[in-house]
């Protein structure tokens, strides 16, 4: 199987594309604004509050004719018992926001059962807002003989809120499909209380050590009796291990001569993994892996889930897969994957985090235009997404917007719609390359802004990407904004470079410096002779 990216709706993809029991892993965190007012999910639909605080998934759990119309094929098609437990939701609930999400999840979730292997496990993660109603569904359609855990994820500090308790977990809950499954032992490191009281010996070169009991009175199944150290007891081991124990100085000896056993805190692999996790700290503002979209957990959280229920060859499917770090951690782990989102925002993330990170990856891509018509048809149906769509054609990543908004709302992007990063001489210092998406009418204004834009930012090289072809004022305007010289590579690279989207299909890039390429100093020639500016340049891939 190879590795593929889905753009477009995961019931759709799921019931179309992926074939009963090929998953060996899933792991979902379905968008759900938990930052809202709780009570605002119960108002019914012609309540005007509940309108003005939706903003981020406007589009996705209102209770409408989608919803109606999947509540009514879920009740024809799915298991008696799902179709009995949702019925009994609506009419506890009501047709609110809470039930639109509670349906289409549904729909969704008996999707993703029919696609996993009968040894295969599933993770949904949530906040208690809606996690006590996932768990009923969940029971319905995997039974509760194959509930495995509800794991607690402590994913921030402590914290007031004002009117009631702070808020500082999720819940992540832990099925399999049967009772033969993947499980890889985890561990968790020892808190600092334990090691303080557990381990309070310390060798003379600094490892820290606890004992433990080499007698055996009392174990079942006997022992041997015989003398060491001038003691006789019982002892757990025969004296030819215990000697060897000795010889390899895994031996502490008591005031009374009585061997102990030594275990060492450094050869120790932790606790084993329980099902309140406080060790995996939220990704924060100066984390390196931070890409700044809103929902992004933590990489270490991910690997845990995949290398737990999972081994290297396994397919693990996120079916919201966001900015992708399942997936990121999937491919670092040998894992094959699939990943599926709605937004063009997500997939070009994942792409340039992809890029980033695994250079060599090799994946499809299904679901997005490859030809210009329909790239037509994107712009002319959602500008933001055309935009989110467009700039990985150059490379470029993303700035600004809002995942999970399909009408794409965003704050003031200051002309910018993505950036390229490089550097190209032996400062060090990042230079910037500035992309503008249009998907519609274009003059001659669009490239003065952008010339304003690029010297406003100072940054070395602008790209204005086109569906539509250029005026001959636009080619004249980018020609006399001149050139960016690169002192690096000593070549000069057109300050403004137009690109129409048909350009790009037909493989045409921009020229500009080579983004996984750095420069270092050269170490200076012993004797003192001068080298030039050419050899004081040594080539080194970003990627090594």
């Amino acid at each position: 199987m190879t590795n593929t990216l889905y753009y477009g709706d995961n019931f759709d993809i799921i019931r179309d594309y992926l074939a009963a029991e090929s998953v060996d892993l899933i792991y979902l965190d379905p968008p759900f604004n938990s930052n809202r007012n709780y009570n605002v999910l119960f108002k019914h639909e012609s309540g005007t509050d509940s309108e003005a605080q939706i903003e981020a998934f406007e589009d996705t759990w209102h209770w409408n004719m989608t919803a109606e119309r999947t509540y009514h094929d879920l009740i024809a098609t799915a298991p008696d018992k799902v179709t009995r437990i949702v019925g009994a939701l609506r009419d506890a609930l009501g047709t609110n926001q809470m039930m639109a999400y509670l349906v289409m999840m549904s729909a969704r979730l008996v999707e993703l059962h029919r696609v996993l292997k009968p040894t295969g496990s599933f993770y949904l993660h949530c906040d208690p807002t809606a996690s006590h109603y996932l768990k009923i569904v969940l029971d319905a359609i995997f039974e509760p003989i194959n509930f495995r855990a509800e794991v607690i994820w402590k994913r921030t500090g402590a914290h007031s809120d004002s009117k009631t308790m702070g808020s500082t977990h999720d819940v992540i809950f832990f099925y399999t499909k049967s009772d033969t499954f993947t499980w890889n032992k985890q561990y968790q490191p020892y808190a600092e209380s334990y090691i303080k009281s557990h381990y309070r010996r310390t060798t003379s070169n600094g490892r820290k050590y606890r004992t433990d009991n080499l007698t055996a009175f009392g174990l079942s199944g006997g022992g041997y009796t015989y003398e060491w150290n001038g003691v006789t007891k019982l002892w757990r081991v025969p004296e030819s291990k215990m000697q060897a124990l000795h010889d390899e100085n895994r031996i502490h000896y008591t005031s009374s001569g009585t061997a102990e056993y030594i275990r060492y805190l450094d050869e120790m692999p932790g606790i084993p993994l329980q099902d309140v996790w406080d060790d995996i700290p939220p990704i924060n503002s100066q984390a390196k892996e931070r890409l700044g979209y809103p929902t992004q957990k933590p990489s270490a959280l991910l690997k845990r889930i995949i290398e737990a229920s999972s081994n290297p060859g396994d397919v693990v499917l996120d079916p919201f897969c966001g900015c992708g770090t399942a997936i990121a951690a999937a491919q670092e782990l040998d894992r094959r994957w699939i990943g599926i989102d709605v937004t063009y925002l997500a997939t070009s993330l994942i792409k340039f985090r992809l890029r980033d990170s695994f250079p060599d990856a090799e994946y499809d891509v299904i679901g997005e235009p490859t030809t210009l018509e329909e790239a037509q048809h994107l712009a002319a149906e959602n500008k933001y997404d055309f935009q989110w769509w467009a700039l990985p054609l150059v490379g470029a990543r993303p700035l600004g917007g809002k995942a999970g908004s399909k009408k794409g709302k965003r704050g003031a992007d200051g002309g910018i719609d993505g950036f390229i990063n490089f550097i190209d001489d032996t400062t060090g210092k990042p230079k910037r390359i500035i992309v503008q998406v249009k998907g519609g009418k274009v003059g001659v204004s669009d490239i003065r802004d952008l010339v304003g834009t690029v010297e406003r930012e100072k940054a070395a090289i602008g790209l204005f990407l086109s569906l539509n072809k250029p005026t001959k004022p636009m080619l004249k305007e980018a020609a006399a904004a001149g050139f960016y010289h690169s002192d690096g590579w000593g070549h000069d690279y057109p300050r403004v470079q137009i690109f129409t989207i048909e350009d790009l299909l037909d493989g045409r890039q921009p020229a500009m410096p080579p983004t996984n390429i750095t420069f270092a100093k050269a170490p200076r020639k012993k004797g003192g002779g001068g080298i030039g500016t050419t050899d004081q340049m040594l080539l080194r891939f970003a990627s090594q």
